[in-house]
């Protein structure tokens, strides 16, 4: 196991939060101590594929550490330099969008910005039905930026969806491990 702290944030791609859960378990594995954190929707919305309430209790349980779903609980990343890299699995095209305009008004993008004031790597998994579409200038704009690096993504259902984009979760420890080396895990973009 690694000496490393890092961060496992959720946004509000529901249909992903099983596999991002299985991603959760595995980047548990790799790393000494990973510290959960949510966006206030993931936090505060029940759907068809899960209660919030549920999800938060897991990823305490994966982590063994009180989920972060706060503005306020996530600004001290910075200050402190409390983590070594933050992952952002799933991360929705509106988190995408944040990310690329230095947006920073949820729990998420705080700590995105918080962290990367540290000049640490952020580990991004998309999760976005609109990836080729509006979400593309986002992803585009992303790409080349330092400290940045992508969980390698594809098309999940180009027939019915043609524009979604969705990381490949079970690469999301070697990508992790590959940021922390300082380089992209290859291919970024997969084939489906």
């Amino acid at each position: 196991m690694e000496d490393k702290t890092v961060g496992f944030a959720v946004c509000g791609s529901f249909c992903t939060h099983d596999r991002a859960m299985q991603a959760l378990e595995t980047v548990r594995a790799r790393f000494a101590r990973v510290v959960p954190i949510v966006s206030e929707v993931t936090a505060d919305t029940d759907t068809r594929f899960g209660k919030a309430h549920d999800l938060m209790r897991e990823m305490e349980r994966i982590c063994d550490h009180r989920v972060v779903s706060t503005v306020k609980g996530a600004e001290p990343i910075g200050p402190q330099k409390l983590l070594d890299l933050l992952i952002i699995c799933p991360c929705t095209g509106n988190t995408l969008g944040k990310l690329a305009a230095g947006v920073t008004d949820t729990s998420v993008t705080m700590a995105a910005k918080a962290h990367l004031r540290n000049c640490r790597p952020l580990l991004i998994a998309p999760s976005t039905n609109d990836g080729l579409s509006a979400s593309a200038a986002s992803i585009g704009a992303l790409l080349p930026r330092k400290y940045i690096y992508f969980v390698p993504f594809g098309q999940d259902d180009f027939e019915k969806k043609p524009t979604s984009l969705v990381a490949d979760f079970s690469l999301v420890a070697d990508a992790a491990q590959a940021a922390l080396e300082g380089f992209q895990l290859q291919p970024l973009l997969l084939r489906t």
